[in-house]
């Protein structure tokens, strides 16, 4: 654009949000913006002269990106997935273990509590589990068959999570869960089946799952 005229767009905002800025490298304010190039004469807009792609402009740095950039999860939202994946592992092992042992019933509610939700004990764990499978849980519990609500919550939890967990932040789930399952014993086959599920919901290969578990059956505890 010369002194006297240039083509230059002409921006209107239609959304405002959070987004995780690529320029500032976290999460930030954005503006969708959509416009029209205008010729300018001095600086002021007299001609339009066609669209321009749509974008979103960070009010941090002012970086410009493609609307494409909103697709990428903010820290915040990653952070929470996360603690609900910890909270939906416990109670799937928890649920297919029975609940009527005390040592994996306090070994899940460390590992929630650990995710974030300070205040959960167990009466709500057990609340929990009573309404997402329809069963008092004293008992192992099949989540393929009588555990479909807990099944559910767990494709749901873990299945969006895992493309944004590196390899061992998504072994690090597995583990937790194996952790609880032997907190009062070895694993029982209602245990491997969970822990193999949450491993799949993972997309970890059924052997690395069978490794993890045989890993965390031989540490101490």
């Amino acid at each position: 654009m010369t002194g006297l005229w240039g083509v230059r767009p002409r921006w209107r905002t239609d959304v405002l949000g959070d987004f995780f800025c690529p320029g500032c490298g976290g999460d930030r304010n954005y503006r969708r913006q959509y416009g029209r190039r205008w010729l300018r004469l001095f600086g002021t807009p007299v001609l339009p002269v066609g669209p321009v792609v749509g974008s979103v402009q960070c009010t941090s740095c002012h970086g410009r990106y493609g609307v494409e950039t909103l697709e990428q999860v903010t820290c915040v939202r990653l952070a929470s997935m996360l603690r609900d994946a910890q909270y939906t592992v416990s109670l799937a092992v928890l649920a297919a273990g029975g609940t009527g042992g005390r040592a994996a019933r306090e070994a899940a509610c460390a590992t929630i509590r650990e995710a974030g939700f300070e205040d959960c004990g167990e009466a709500q764990i057990l609340a929990a589990l009573a309404a997402l499978t329809g069963s008092s849980g004293e008992g192992p519990l099949d989540l393929e068959g009588h555990g479909s609500g807990l099944t559910i919550e767990l494709h749901a939890a873990l299945e969006p999570l895992a493309p944004y967990l590196a390899q061992q932040g998504r072994e690090r789930l597995v583990l937790q869960g194996a952790s609880i399952a032997l907190a009062d014993g070895r694993y029982l086959p209602q245990e491997r089946a969970a822990l193999a599920a949450v491993g799949r919901c993972l997309k970890l290969g059924a052997g690395r799952v069978g490794e993890l578990l045989q890993a965390a059956a031989g540490a101490p505890h």
